[in-house]
């Protein structure tokens, strides 16, 4: 039973430092809304678009612990990134030379 204990605390541990971390871009950017994204043995990717159109991801070690973190840090969750919730997502010129290279065969920078 202690061994479950440990697991549990750890794991609640990771969804408060996530869900800090959630809060932090929320903050930075107007609010925020997310989605979660089973990626394997890896965890669970963290979609996050801010009110302003600024974007970026987390990943959790698993899906439990990122609905916890999401669930901490109040944010809207979307079950898909479908048009709607895409659409909000601000791209620079950065991100557009970065997928005009990818089409054409360029170098990838990374």
């Amino acid at each position: 039973m202690a061994d479950t204990q440990q697991v549990d605390a750890k794991a609640e541990r990771k969804a408060a430092r996530i869900a800090k971390q959630i809060s932090a871009f929320s903050k930075e950017h107007g609010g925020a809304e997310g989605q979660l994204a089973y990626i394997g043995e890896r965890g669970t990717r963290i979609v996050l678009v801010g009110e302003d159109g600024g974007w970026g991801d987390l990943v959790a070690p698993s899906y439990e612990i990122a609905e916890k973190a999401v669930e901490k840090s109040g944010i809207t969750v979307h079950e898909e990134f479908d048009g709607e919730f895409a659409a909000k997502v601000k791209t620079g010129p950065y991100e557009w030379s970065r997928m005009a290279g990818i089409q054409v065969g360029g170098p990838s920078n990374g």
